[in-house]
């Protein structure tokens, strides 16, 4: 289905109270007839066997019905995933990282801050404390129970020297394991681990280290060789063991990430200058990302990417990034259904939202899926912030991502749309695995200026459906709605108001 509606032409608004409903089929498998000689004879001498098998039938039948009809369902589902989601605790006794060596002020305190992790470690947990002061470090890697407590007025500067990031690591680079550069801070198969605090985390990334590794304004992109090979091994299913990545193949390494791990606290600190991705936690569970402020605008400096997560929550959070704010993810094309991981029951709120390419984006790298995402109470503001709601996948990603719900979401101004539903990103419609996007409601929802409402493209073989706009007032709306390949796209007491023209 296409139809595009133009606000101009309407006056000084547009309300809007429309249902579309698209048909159901319902049917009722009931079991096979035994074959006997004579059925008419069969009949009626057990009858009650028939009988029987009928209202067994039926009644199955209206059991699972009443149990689909009872069972919670959208924003009723939230109080029981919130409450699987918990921080977690650690000891009350400190190791402060200047007990092992540490000195602010230009010395390299990367073994300090190892040896700080590992005697907190080795006693059962509790918090590794980094004091006022810049203290310069590599590659920092955390282990269960530990906490890694950046005090206020403390910064953690790590090294751009490349080199120190080795030997590689078992990581996710743009949603293809691969052997890698450490991120800078990394975990690998740990529970019960925090970074809190409200010092800073500096990357130390700029144009002349990390950011020119992909520095397109200056002709080829030095990270595009390699990354052309990763996608490869990863299509053809190489062992991760030969996908192996290090000094000249130039795939940055992520800020903070958390592999395979569960119950996880990342809290307070300040990210900036990141090489890559900010917070990347992949494959894990139980995950807390709260009241972190993010302030970098290099290549890829996407804010929180949980990908191929469960029971995450991020709220509190300030994002002002030079891509997107949150984008969840799940693995790109055949290595993400390699691995066969959806992210799932993720909830954002509370936070804000200024630069970047999405306030909340699912994909692209979402091959294992997304369910239940639930945003609400943020606040989405800046002519440099290009969506407040974006899904982006194409017939090679592929994924079904259903069942996303936003609501009590101010927007100010945005670029591009409110919602995105983008199916003709990069490949588009060629390939084998058409995406599916389908129960997205948009509640209570604002903006103040906008192109338009709403961008959605899709191609014949692709799913986007049940789209829906309920109790919405979008203003400053400068240009027709455009939607291709859709079905059931309702809206329902909404106001779009046109962008007033300029007085003549």
């Amino acid at each position: 289905m296409s139809f595009c509606v133009d606000p101009v032409d309407v006056g000084d608004g547009i309300r809007v109270r429309a249902t579309k409903l698209s048909r159901r089929a319902f049917s009722c498998c009931f079991p096979p007839l035994i074959p006997v000689a004579s059925p008419v004879k069969f009949f009626f001498r057990r009858p009650p066997i028939i009988l029987l098998l009928g209202l067994a039938c039926l009644w199955q039948a209206l059991a699972t019905t009443a149990i689909a009809a009872s069972a919670p369902t959208g924003w009723d589902t939230l109080p029981a995933i919130l409450a699987r989601i918990k921080a977690p605790n650690f000891p009350a006794r400190d190791f402060p990282i200047t007990d092992h060596g540490a000195t602010p002020g230009g010395a390299d305190c990367t073994s300090a801050i190892g040896q700080a992790i590992a005697a907190c470690h080795m006693a059962g947990g509790g918090r590794v404390t980094v004091p006022a002061g810049v203290f310069h470090t590599g590659p920092i890697h955390l282990r269960s129970n530990v906490n890694l407590h950046v005090a206020d007025g403390a910064t953690l500067l790590f090294l751009t020297d490349s080199a120190r990031y080795l030997p590689a690591v078992f990581t996710r680079w743009e949603g293809v394991e691969c052997m890698n550069y450490s991120p800078l801070i990394y975990a690998f198969e740990q529970e019960n681990i925090a970074i809190t605090g409200t010092g800073t985390l500096d990357g130390g990334a700029d144009w002349e280290t990390w950011w020119a590794w992909n520095n397109k304004s200056k002709g080829a992109v030095k990270q595009k060789t390699a990354r052309d090979r990763l996608i490869a091994l990863g299509e053809k299913g190489a062992p991760v063991s030969e996908r192996v990545f290090g000094e000249g193949d130039f795939l940055r390494p992520n800020f903070i990430q958390p592999y395979r791990c569960k119950n996880v606290l990342i809290e307070g600190v300040s990210i900036v200058r990141s090489p890559m991705w900010e917070i990347h936690p992949a494959l894990s569970t139980n995950v807390t990302v709260r009241g972190v402020k993010i302030a970098t605008h290099g290549p890829n400096n996407d804010g929180c990417d949980p990908e191929s997560c469960r029971e995450v929550l991020i709220e509190d959070c300030v994002f002002d990034t030079g891509d997107d704010c949150i984008a969840i993810k799940s693995g790109r094309n055949n290595d993400g259904r390699r691995v066969a991981v959806a992210s799932e029951n993720i909830v954002v709120r509370n936070c804000t939202m200024k630069d970047g390419h999405g306030g909340v984006v699912i994909g692209s790298e979402i091959s294992g899926g997304c369910r239940n995402v639930f945003v609400e109470h943020c606040k989405m503001d800046s002519p440099n912030l290009d969506r407040a709601l974006r899904f982006k996948s194409n017939a090679q990603r592929g994924g079904v991502l259903e069942n996303v719900f936003m609501r009590h979401v101010e927007i100010g101004r945005v670029s591009e749309a409110v919602l995105t539903i983008d199916f003709v990103y990069e490949e588009g419609a060629n390939g084998p695995f058409p995406p599916t996007v389908r129960n997205v409601v948009l509640e209570n929802v604002t903006s103040n200026a906008s192109p338009r409402v709403m961008w959605i493209a899709g191609f014949k073989g692709a799913t986007i459906d049940g789209v829906r706009f309920v109790d919405c007032t979008f203003r400053g709306v400068e240009m027709a709605e455009m939607v291709s390949h859709a079905t059931a796209v309702t809206l329902q007491n909404v106001t779009i108001e046109p962008a007033k023209k300029d007085a003549v």
